[in-house]
C-alpha cells in the first residue's frame, strides 16, 4: 500500500503542476480570441488583411486543451460535476466508498472506452496529416492527439483516488491525505 501511495502522492503532484500550467493557457486563450476581434475590426475598417482563419482555430484550440486537460486537476480538487444528495452527510469512510466505486465502475471504464472510440481517430488523422479545410487553418492531427492523452491523464487521476479511497477504507485514513503540491516529485 505505501508503494501506491507514493504513486498517488507524485501523480497528484504532477496534475497539480499541470493544473498550474494550465492557468496560462487560459491566459493565451484570451489573448488570442482579444487579438483575433481586434484585427477583424482592423481588417473591416482599414482592409490591412491580418485577420485568419487561423486565429479563431488557434482559440478553439486553446479551449479544447484548456477544457480536456482541466479534467483531471478538476478531478484532483473535487471540483467535477456530483450530485449531492447524500454525499455530503456521510462519514469520511462512507465518502471513500462512493468515490471507490463509482471511480472503479464509471470512470475507469469510461476512460478505457474513450481511449478505444478516440485511438483510431487519432492515428488516422496522423496518416493523412489532416488539416482544417478552411482557408488559412490549421492542421487537425495535433488537437485530435490531445483527446487520449486528456483521458490517460484522468485515468491517472482516477487511480490515484482508487489508491486514496481504498486506503481510507481500510483504515488508513492517517497516511490517505493528500500531498503538499509544492513539494518536489
Amino acid at each position: 500500500m505505501e508503494l501506491l501511495l507514493r504513486f498517488a502522492d507524485r501523480w497528484d503532484r504532477f496534475i497539480d503542476r499541470f493544473g498550474k500550467w494550465l492557468y496560462w493557457l487560459s491566459l493565451a486563450m484570451v489573448l488570442v480570441g482579444g487579438f483575433n476581434t481586434v484585427v477583424r475590426y482592423l481588417d473591416k475598417f482599414t482592409g490591412m488583411g491580418i485577420s485568419s482563419n487561423m486565429y479563431l482555430e488557434l482559440q478553439w484550440y486553446l479551449f479544447s486543451i484548456l477544457f480536456l486537460f482541466g479534467a483531471s486537476y478538476a478531478l484532483k480538487h473535487d471540483e467535477h460535476v456530483r450530485v449531492d444528495i447524500l454525499y455530503s452527510k456521510l462519514s469520511l469512510k462512507g465518502k471513500a466508498w462512493v468515490n471507490l466505486l463509482g471511480t472503479i465502475v464509471l470512470l475507469v471504464p469510461f476512460c478505457a472506452l474513450m481511449l478505444w472510440v478516440a485511438w483510431p481517430a487519432v492515428v488516422n488523422s496522423w496518416a493523412v496529416m489532416e488539416v482544417s479545410p478552411d482557408p488559412g487553418g490549421l492542421p487537425r492531427y495535433p488537437i485530435k492527439t490531445v483527446v487520449p492523452i486528456a483521458f490517460i491523464l484522468i485515468l491517472g487521476q482516477g487511480v490515484s483516488m482508487i489508491v486514496r479511497n481504498l486506503a481510507i477504507v481500510l483504515g488508513k485514513e492517517d497516511v490517505a491525505t493528500e500531498p503538499n503540491p509544492n513539494e518536489e516529485l
